[in-house]
């Protein structure tokens, strides 16, 4: 091929990075000679060097994992290349993820060639093509995706990536796919057409969408209803996966005297040292809502679950703000409201907090310095409850060898993380930087959240708690790995000193661990991660309680389920030893602290992973 040329590989490659994507996850096959040659001669091009940053990841969803945890810690797209038919089934649960947690990805795939006998260059010529050329590739993902195309020709490539990224970063955010035949990714147009300073390819003529603010109707709907309320309550889940909101709607909270509680949150959205944020679950009970006669639904895609006996009281009034209020996504999802508001959370909460100072709000709501007090008993009385459950080192007296119970070694690894990070801070004559802790503990997925526990000063480092936004177990360990590229580029906040990643014993199998741990040590991305043993998988049993709490099988052990994962339990610090030379320990009642901390200093220090099988009461 001429230098003057230029395949609709190469094209596609060139536009991720005129785009301003850095980072590509991959995992190549027969469809992508085009990609390889052209980055090959790139490289000779430049010194050995690439525009973008390729990632190999020998599992498909563990890229796209990747790709998900590097795009929540950055706020900005990544890319992720798989192969056919085959590599687009591969992304499995990873699709779900990035669809329900509204994360920009732009996943392409090639697609067998349509031709057989040599009528064009990248026809079929191995065996596997025959099977992979099925008749709708993209129907494998389409219903989870902002938008699906196939490039037809190399002459649209790059508009039609351009068009991909700009459904993807726009709201309601989300993936996107992308796939060609081989002979589109070989053919070849002259590489001076392909000009991105041009009309129709410039990338910044390709804008995120902007969404509008509160209609004037609704905003002075909305605060007078606040201002007049006797108790308004704010369900949040997510504050538009923008971390940007938070003092935004801290202070707003402060200023009227709002309740704030998180539903089923997918991200820190709150401090828990505020005095206004007085509750979080995963769809129990929210007595709050017997008390509410505002409530303010803010980027909350499940606010409360009815059959738990939850209800707005038939006299309160009901606000939704959201970028994604009628969640098409969702075959079923409804809460009975006055007013429905697409918007931006973070335009919305600015109108909102210009409203109240212009309008002197603050001195209009009726007794607020009351509201205040009785909103920071609440508060405390609820951080106290948690702290009290902190104490038990063990709740159980129904085993014969006595285990942790979870939220006794939650409060232990908070602590011991905290001192680890700051005295490796203090030996580099340093303030401590932020510490991102990834959650995919299943059944115990709200009390890390309320455990851990997001404080003040962690939120002003920019420390976070990541979920994966869906239920597609698998994530945590690719998103690990994308959480520590992307924390070395972050720019609004302090880099990461530390990424945590806590996982259930069953779901840390979901995560392909030796393809997870062997990336981790190739790319130097190094995390800690300790996996909750609790003898197996006790969501399902959990989800068997909730319809039959009195059936035959509320009696029986997880073994007996076919849930349970023991006796003979997995070594999971030996597969990540073996997959990717990480360090592994075993911690126990009595030894938590000290193994917690020899193996952040492991990941802090010796820059490589380290596991901590952490043993607790079994389910």
């Amino acid at each position: 091929m001429s230098d003057h040329r230029i395949t609709g590989g190469g094209i596609f490659l060139k536009t991720l990075v005129a785009a301003g994507i850095t980072h590509v996850f991959v995992n190549w096959g027969n469809d992508h000679p085009s990609f390889l040659e052209e980055l090959e001669k790139e490289r000779l091009a430049n010194g050995g060097k690439n525009a973008l940053e390729v990632v190999t990841a020998p599992n498909e969803m563990v890229a796209m994992s990747a790709a998900q945890g590097y795009a929540q810690v950055t706020g900005k797209p990544a890319a992720v290349i798989v192969h056919v038919d085959v590599g687009t089934q591969g992304l499995g649960a990873a699709v779900h993820n990035a669809d329900k947690g509204r994360v920009p990805i732009l996943v392409f795939s090639g697609a067998a060639p349509h031709s057989g006998q040599g009528e064009h260059k990248g026809s079929k010529n191995e065996w596997p093509m025959w099977g992979q050329d099925v008749p709708d590739q993209a129907a494998i993902v389409r219903q989870y995706m902002r938008y699906t195309a196939q490039f037809m020709s190399a002459k649209t490539v790059a508009k039609t990536t351009l068009r991909a990224l700009q459904f993807a970063t726009s709201q309601p955010r989300g993936p996107v796919y992308l796939y060609a035949r081989r002979e589109v990714l070989e053919e070849e147009i002259e590489s001076s057409s392909l000009d991105f300073t041009g009309p129709n390819l410039t990338p910044s003529k390709w804008p995120i969408v902007q969404l509008g603010g509160l209609s004037p109707d609704a905003l002075q709907t909305i605060t007078q209803a606040i201002v007049n309320a006797k108790f308004p309550l704010l369900i949040t889940g997510a504050t538009d996966r923008n971390l940007r909101t938070i003092p935004l709607l801290q202070k707003l909270a402060s200023e009227l005297s709002i309740a704030v509680f998180a539903a089923c949150p997918t991200q820190t959205c709150f401090s828990y040292s505020h005095p206004c944020f007085v509750g979080s679950s995963y769809g129990g009970k929210n007595q709050l809502l017997d008390e509410a006669d505002v409530i303010v639904c803010l980027e909350a895609d499940l606010p409360w679950v009815d059959v738990n006996g939850n209800a707005a009281r038939s006299d309160a009034r009901v606000f939704i703000i959201d970028s994604d209020p009628l969640k098409p996504g969702m075959g079923w999802a409804h809460t009975d409201a006055e007013m429905i508001c697409k918007v931006n959370a973070e335009t919305a909460l600015e109108m909102l907090l210009g409203t109240v100072q212009r309008d002197h709000l603050p001195q209009k709501v009726v007794g607020r310095s009351q509201k205040m007090d009785n909103l920071k008993k609440k508060h405390d009385a609820w951080i106290e409850q948690l702290q009290s459950t902190e104490a038990q080192p063990t709740s159980r007296t129904d085993v014969a060898v006595p285990a942790a119970s979870v939220p006794h070694a939650y409060s232990i690894l908070r602590a011991t993380i905290r001192a680890a990070v700051a005295e490796y801070a203090r030996t580099q004559n340093r303030e401590s930087g932020a510490t991102i802790w990834l959650n995919e503990t299943a059944s115990n997925h709200s009390t890390l959240f309320n455990h851990i526990r997001m404080e003040d000063d962690d939120i002003a480092k920019g420390s976070m708690i990541l979920a994966s936004g869906g239920s597609g177990l698998g994530w945590l360990l690719g998103a690990s790995i994308g959480a520590v590229i992307g924390g070395r580029l972050r720019e609004d906040k302090p880099k990461p000193d530390l990424i945590v990643a806590v996982v259930g014993d069953g779901t840390f199998i979901f995560g392909i661990p030796s393809a997870a741990y062997w990336m981790a040590r190739r790319y130097n991305t190094p995390f800690l991660t300790v996996v909750i043993n609790n003898g197996g998988w006790a969501s399902p049993k959990a989800s068997m309680m909730g319809v039959y709490p009195t059936g035959d099988g509320s009696r029986a052990s997880g073994t007996r389920l076919t849930v349970g994962l023991g006796p003979e339990m997995i070594d999971f610090g030996g597969i990540a030893a073996a997959a990717g030379g990480a360090w592994k320990g075993k911690a126990e009642l009595g030894n938590l602290a000290h193994v917690f901390l020899e193996a952040a200093n492991v990941v802090l220090k010796e820059k490589r992973c380290a596991v901590v099988e952490c043993v607790v009461e079994p389910f």
